[in-house]
């Protein structure tokens, strides 16, 4: 069972890596918040499963909780600074 789990977690961290190419080649500004949102929800999965490899979940799952609310204040941030009308760039 743990080496599907691992094999989860190779494969996972492909998927991240094609998500980064989005961040760094994305057309818009748009396009890079929707990747880094993406890449944050997947390591949020990836922190798990390396849980169950290691069978110490519980304290896993407290560092994902945490990742997560720090990701989702991030993004708010980032957000609320690009959806800004920035007058001062002239």
């Amino acid at each position: 069972m743990s080496e599907f789990f691992l094999y989860s977690t190779v494969v996972l961290t492909i998927v991240i890596s094609i998500s980064l190419y989005r961040v760094y080649r994305g057309p818009t500004v748009y396009d890079r918040l929707m990747g880094v949102n993406a890449i944050a929800a997947k390591t949020i999965v990836l922190i798990c499963l390396i849980g169950f490899v290691f069978e110490r979940i519980g304290m896993f799952i407290d560092i994902t909780l945490a990742y997560a609310i720090l990701g989702f204040i991030g993004i708010l941030a980032i957000a609320k600074f690009v959806s800004t009308n920035r007058i001062d760039e002239r």
